[in-house]
Formats: C-alpha cells, sequence, structure tokens
C-alpha cells in the first residue's frame, strides 16, 4: 500500500475523508475570462453554453478524516481532460472535472498533506464558518484582508447517492499538472436554483472573482450535511499522457 510521510506521519493511501459538511455554489462566468485565471495550468474550461464556464465556490466543514479535522475554502473551475476536443453543451460537462484553482485551509497538516501528495493549492487563512442554523455561511480572510463572504440559503432535500461515486480533480503546482482520482458520496443533500449572497472584499483573490463577474446570482446551490470521500494518488500531465506521481 503506497504511502507518504507528512510532518512526521505516514499517510496511507487512499486518504479518506469519513464525515463532512460540504457546501456549494455554482456561477455561470465569462469562458474568455475563466480561460485568463487558469492559463498558468494549460487546461482549459468546460463550456455548459458557447462562452459560459462554471465557477464553484466550495467550503467544507472536515469532522473526521485522515488529514484530522479543519476547515477548507474552494475555488474550482469545470475543466475537460487534457487533449479532449472543445464540445459546448452537456457533452463538455458531463467528461468535465474540477479544477482548483485556490484551497486555503486553517490547519497546517493538511496543508502539508495537500500540497505534498496531489499538488492542491493549499495556504494558510482564516476561515470562520457559521453552520448551525439552516443558513450556511462562510467568511474568509487571508492577511488581514477580507477575500469573500458566502451565506448559502436552505434547499429541497435530495435523494442520497448508493456508495462511493468517482469524482476527478486536477492541481497544478511547480509547472505540474496533475489528475487527482477522488470517489465521494453525500447524505443529507439540500439543493435548489440560486440561494446565495455572495460579497467580496479587497484581496487580490476578491479581485480575481470580481473580474469573472461576481457577485451574480447562482447557478444553483448545495449544502451536504453529511459527506465522505476517498483521494487516491494523483498522476502527472507530461503533455501527451499521464505518468504516475
Amino acid at each position: 500500500m503506497a504511502s507518504h510521510l507528512i510532518q512526521g506521519r505516514t499517510v496511507e493511501m487512499p486518504v479518506r475523508i469519513r464525515d463532512a459538511t460540504v457546501c456549494t455554489a455554482a456561477y455561470a462566468v465569462r469562458a474568455d475570462s475563466a480561460r485568463a485565471v487558469l492559463a498558468y495550468s494549460g487546461l482549459d474550461v468546460a463550456e455548459f453554453l458557447p462562452g459560459k464556464a462554471v465557477c464553484m465556490l466550495v467550503f467544507v466543514d472536515y469532522r473526521d478524516g485522515d488529514l484530522d479535522t479543519y476547515h477548507e475554502f474552494g475555488v474550482t473551475f469545470l475543466v475537460r481532460p487534457p487533449g479532449v476536443k472543445a464540445t459546448p453543451g452537456l457533452s463538455d460537462i458531463r467528461n468535465a472535472g474540477a479544477f482548483v484553482h485556490w484551497l486555503p485551509v486553517d490547519q497546517g497538516f493538511t496543508l502539508s498533506a495537500g500540497r505534498g501528495i496531489w499538488g492542491f493549492p493549499k495556504e494558510l487563512a482564516e476561515i470562520d464558518l457559521r453552520l448551525a442554523s439552516p443558513y450556511k455561511r462562510c467568511i474568509v480572510r487571508k492577511d488581514g484582508r477580507m477575500v469573500v463572504d458566502l451565506l448559502l440559503r436552505p434547499g429541497l432535500p435530495m435523494p442520497g447517492g448508493s456508495g462511493l461515486m468517482p469524482v476527478t480533480a486536477y492541481t497544478h503546482q511547480d509547472g505540474v499538472t496533475r489528475t487527482v482520482p477522488a470517489r465521494a458520496s453525500f447524505a443529507g443533500a439540500r439543493v435548489r436554483p440560486g440561494g446565495a449572497l455572495i460579497r467580496l472584499g479587497n484581496h487580490p483573490v476578491a479581485k480575481e472573482l470580481s473580474e469573472l463577474g461576481l457577485p451574480k446570482r447562482a447557478l444553483f446551490t448545495s449544502v451536504t450535511g453529511h459527506a465522505a470521500a476517498e483521494f487516491g494518488e494523483a498522476t502527472v500531465w507530461d503533455g501527451a499522457a499521464w505518468e504516475g506521481a
């Protein structure tokens, strides 16, 4: 079984998350603006309509997992797998994975593990999660500056999935693009169209989000009370094929 030594601790693969709350707001953004943001990665956005890409803001409360307990906020984009031709519409979205562009966390161990094992762009930030009421709120501050204040309204309950479903994430660190295979299950999910209130601060990431057209109405929001997942070994894209990391 593969393993990694992180801060003197052995992390066995796959890494397992046994219980977490996951909150997501998905936004339609200009595809050309999203491409400019992701130009460093060599990946291209998926388009659900011609000229329209999807940016997802995600905040997570990890309560039980191999990387300890912590809070996380993510800025992600739906992207096409490398080498796949653009076909705007449902086929583009159906084959898309999630490229993780920015991923602040509030604990050092998960930061080291995320960067060292998969190349996730984790960095330390102040993440204030308020999950006790039906309204779920996340406030992110970095370097003493507010980045984002995101509030999600409750939606309608959705049936839970049966078992772990495959999910693909992409990362880029130090000039290297990786794919991260994962499987996830969701119980207690509530979904609705719209449902988000967002306020941006004066941090550079907030400016980047504003250049994508935020704040605006979300396509949809979701809140999952009990999510579980496992993450496998990353593979590296060499420009032609995926290789073992």
